[in-house]
């Protein structure tokens, strides 16, 4: 029988990667956490692009 996939690794794959792992969900949240300020911010809470902008009175015209 031919082996088309080597033999396995004998080394570890996760656990050096624990760090990195780590660090990017630091990032996302810290990320996360900015967006959200930055849409409560005076200058972008009524663009009408921010999901949490308020609702006009006018209905939306198609």
């Amino acid at each position: 029988m031919v082996r088309f996939l080597p033999k396995k690794f004998p080394g570890k794959v996760a656990e050096p990667m624990i760090p990195f792992y780590a660090a990017g969900l630091i990032v996302l949240w810290a990320v996360n956490s900015g967006a959200n300020a930055m849409m409560a911010s005076d200058e972008f809470k009524n663009d009408p692009r921010n999901p949490n902008a308020k609702a006009d009175s006018k209905p939306a015209q198609h």
